[in-house]
């Protein structure tokens, strides 16, 4: 009788735990089933023209005598300063450099006589504006700087003039939706080539924000960038 009944105690257990797999092994299936997902990028570009303007003017000059040096310095500075208020900038928007001077004599790898001038100079006067185009316009006139006397340094590579934008914030939410409705139309396109039906967002990612120059050539034309990643669960 005892063994029986664990006969019939055994036959349920195995009967339940068959019916647990086949509901576990179900239930995965319907997890595997509602994970399908896609996940596609979205892109949103602007060109807009820089806002703010940093331009280092340089210029040398050179002397024998350290004192007439200075007062060259002095000059040459006021004239630059003077030129670029008359062409319509703030004086606000002109500040002076400490200038980089040079004893030819104090130089000890230099072991011959020195020829010309034993000082020199590097002075930079830098404007920083708002107002790219008018800035624009002056550098296309800085060549008179040349007919008043003023040695411009043309080739100081470390001052480049530097343009930027700073309205990224204005842009921003704009971007962002752009970004995300491209990303949309692309998953409902591969949705419907993989006839499935595209569901609710799973995850979504908004990439970083780039500004870089459009090209080389116009460096006060900027070119405005974000990446939007999203995850879209897909439905049969």
């Amino acid at each position: 009788m005892q063994s029986k009944a664990s006969l019939i105690l055994g036959l349920c257990l195995l009967l339940g735990f068959t019916a647990l797999g086949g509901f576990l092994y179900k239930a995965s299936m319907y997890v595997k089933m509602t994970e399908r997902s896609v996940s596609v990028k979205g892109l949103s570009e602007q060109i807009r023209m820089a806002d703010q303007v940093i331009w280092p003017i340089s210029f040398t000059v050179a002397s024998a005598d350290l004192n007439d040096l200075y007062v060259q310095l002095e000059g040459a500075a006021n004239t630059v300063r003077d030129f670029l208020v008359k062409e319509g900038l703030n004086e606000d928007d002109i500040s002076l450099a400490m200038p980089q001077v040079t004893d030819k004599m104090a130089d000890r790898y230099n072991n011959q006589a020195v020829n010309g001038p034993r000082y020199t100079a590097l002075h930079t006067v830098t404007v920083f504006s708002n107002d790219v185009e008018k800035v624009g316009g002056i550098m296309e006139k800085v060549s008179a700087l040349g007919k008043m006397g003023i040695v411009l340094n043309a080739n100081n590579y470390n001052q480049p003039v530097e343009y930027s934008f700073t309205g990224l914030n204005d842009l921003k939410p704009a971007m962002v939706e752009e970004a995300t409705k491209n990303a949309r139309a692309v998953a409902e396109k591969f949705a419907a080539d993989s006839h499935s039906r595209l569901g609710k967002i799973k995850r979504a990612s908004q990439g970083q924000f780039s500004i870089s120059d459009r090209d080389r050539n116009n460096p006060h034309i900027k070119k405005i960038r974000v990446v939007s990643t999203v995850e879209y669960y897909l439905a049969d």
